[in-house]
């Protein structure tokens, strides 16, 4: 930038203190380079709104009868053995994994997540079919306490607005049945999402799967669980999981604090003022002043003396 500058503007020249000095006050990273998804849904504010606001009353709806659930499935879960033991934590040295595995097969998990208490149903098995997410569907309906109205979260899959889903949502809202009618996947969505049903499914935005709150859990699940796994076979993995799961639901299950109101993360929305927020650049407000405020309003000195000092110790 330096050099830049040097070239358009002979006359100017400029330090790269300065320039970083600049930058800081700006808080712009140009060094900095990430990913990231647009997405092109036409109706993407609406959707999110929509979820947010289930979000938002998923308490109160939960005591007038009416339950929000978010379901998805994690799929390709390797069954990986370390080729040597792990060695465990020792002073000064973290746990260190053998890089080499020896794999077994992957696993799929079909999770359904209860947003107002934070519990899990689960159904793991070696595919994700349609059928098994309709198996899935009625063993989370079959565990679930008799609500007037359930909500369901889900994303755009073609095996969540399957043919299989759409019979076994109208036998649960005891309404006809007509395959001739559900041939096309708009008209199955639009059944699914008939708000006149018991059960409602809402359909995230296309590239907004990031608004179904069981792929928070999925990815508190990789770290504390598939990361360090270690199994010798498909039986060891799934009695593994099992009791993880069991654990979480009778001692760690809680319900997420969510934020996002469906409104774009600027810096000027005071949703949360955490520090990582303001390491992300979505806040930015801090207790510590701004540099030209140190500069010209210091601190006031202390006044007080030495002795008076001593005197109230």
């Amino acid at each position: 930038m330096v050099a830049a500058l040097q070239q358009q503007y002979w006359s100017r020249t400029m330090s790269r203190s300065s320039i970083w000095r600049m930058l800081e006050e700006a808080d712009l990273q140009p060094h900095r380079s990430v990913y990231w998804l647009n997405s092109h849904d036409p109706d993407f504010e609406a959707k999110a709104r929509d979820i947010c606001q289930l979000y938002s009353n998923a308490l109160r709806f939960y005591h007038q009868g009416r339950l929000v659930i978010c379901a998805d499935e994690k799929t390709g879960m390797q069954i990986l053995q370390r080729a040597y033991p792990t060695q465990p934590v020792q002073p000064g040295k973290p746990e260190k994994r053998e890089y080499e595995y020896i794999r077994h097969g992957v696993r799929a998990l079909l999770a359904s997540f209860v947003v107002p208490t934070g519990h899990l149903v689960w159904n793991l098995g070696p595919t994700r079919t349609s059928a098994d997410w309709a198996v899935h569907l009625a063993n989370v309906v079959h565990q679930l306490p008799d609500m007037q109205r359930y909500d369901w979260v889900i994303d755009n899959l073609n095996t969540h607005w399957s043919l299989e889903v759409c019979r076994l949502v109208a036998q649960w809202c005891e309404v006809p049945f007509i395959p001739q009618a559900l041939l096309r996947g708009v008209q199955r969505r639009a059944f699914l999402s008939d708000p006149t049903h018991q059960h409602v499914f809402h359909f995230t935005p296309k590239h907004g799967s990031w608004l179904n709150q069981v792929e928070l859990w999925f990815s508190v699940l990789a770290r504390r669980f598939l990361k360090r796994g270690d199994f010798d076979s498909v039986q060891d993995v799934d009695t593994c999981l099992c009791d993880y799961l069991e654990v979480y639901n009778t001692h760690h299950a809680h319900p997420y604090r969510w934020t996002y109101t469906g409104q774009p993360l600027v810096r000027a929305t005071p949703f949360s003022q955490t520090r990582r927020q303001q390491c992300q650049g979505r806040a930015w407000f801090s207790p510590r002043p701004k540099r030209f405020e140190r500069a010209f309003y210091p601190p006031r000195p202390y006044k007080r003396s030495a002795a008076l000092l001593v005197a109230n110790l």
